[in-house]
């Protein structure tokens, strides 16, 4: 396998064990330099991290950690020697394909306007559980031109410098709110048709799923804030979405008289859209699709509710 000298991988973690080593073992493969970002761990992802090559760089544990400052500090390590023309983000519970290098790199190569590709990330295990399936099929993007991408994928290392890298202060999001910027600079964004990377959720728990919605709902309230002024509008229609659905709806149907019973047949408008949803993606993903409406209601709450008091929101995490 022939490794592309000129392209350095990122990885960034935290208490991921095996996933780590798997993550970082398809890395040194293929990437000239790789470079493992921590954000605390203590289950010895440092020192798996040292025996597989990769370069480690230890987060400040005084300062609130964020997925957007590590991918942040791999860059910063990055700069100080001689610096790539691309850089491979991956996520530390993610296994990179070994075709994927070449074939983004080949497309970057011909498409000289395009700063990011990306493409099918997929759960190791969907069948393990109901929320590792649901997962699965929110991977599954259209191909093509895309207006965002998510943590793994393969970006042009100037337009990153040009803009400064990720915003630090995003606690979730930072893809799509960086990928804003490119796009504003004239750069595009590309989904090929190709297997990228295998995620391994490791959801088992309806507590999980529940978090991860309500992370989804902070990054789009906050990624409203920053950018969802015309033309952009970037996530407001999911914000809305979230609290009409999660919120709006919910309190009108439990109005007091003499708004009741009438007030009641609002709640069937929620089987009306699992029905209506249905016919496209099935009955699974509907449910859940109109279910996790309410804790995203809840993510932007909290962070309206957060940026009221002057306060920064703290990790939502699931695993």
């Amino acid at each position: 396998m022939t490794r592309q000298s000129d392209i350095a991988a990122i990885a960034i973690g935290r208490n991921e064990g095996d996933r780590l080593v798997r993550c970082l073992a398809s890395l040194v493969s293929v990437a000239g330099r790789v470079v493992y970002v921590d954000s605390g761990s203590t289950d010895g992802s440092l020192n798996a991290a040292r025996e597989a090559g990769a370069e480690v760089v230890m987060l400040d544990t005084s300062v609130p950690f964020t997925a957007a400052r590590a991918r942040n500090a791999g860059l910063d390590h990055l700069a100080k020697n001689a610096q790539p023309a691309f850089v491979q983000f991956v996520d530390g519970d993610c296994e990179l394909d070994p075709d994927w290098l070449p074939k983004a790199r080949r497309f970057l190569d011909s498409h000289p306007s395009v700063a990011v590709a990306c493409g099918r990330r997929r759960e190791r295990f969907p069948d393990a559980t109901i929320w590792n399936q649901l997962i699965d099929y929110e991977w599954d993007t259209p191909v093509g031109e895309a207006r965002a991408c998510g943590g793994d994928a393969l970006m042009r290392w100037q337009p990153l410098q040009d803009l400064g890298g990720y915003n630090p202060r995003l606690i979730a999001g930072e893809e799509p709110e960086l990928c804003v910027r490119l796009r504003a600079a004239g750069w595009k964004i590309w989904r090929l048709d190709a297997e990228m990377t295998l995620h391994d959720a490791a959801m088992t728990r309806f507590s999980q799923w529940w978090k991860r919605a309500a992370r989804a709902g902070h990054a789009w309230a906050e990624g409203a804030a920053l950018h969802g002024a015309a033309p952009e509008r970037h996530a407001v229609a999911p914000t809305r979405r979230a609290l009409i659905w999660g919120l709006v709806l919910p309190l009108v149907a439990l109005l007091p008289a003499p708004w009741w019973p009438w007030s009641l047949l609002i709640l069937t408008a929620y089987p009306l859209q699992i029905l209506r949803l249905s016919r496209k993606m099935g009955f699974l993903r509907a449910c859940f699709l109109t279910l996790g409406r309410f804790p995203e209601a809840q993510g932007v709450l909290t962070y309206v509710f957060n940026r009221f008091r002057g306060r920064r929101s703290g990790l939502i995490e699931y695993k």
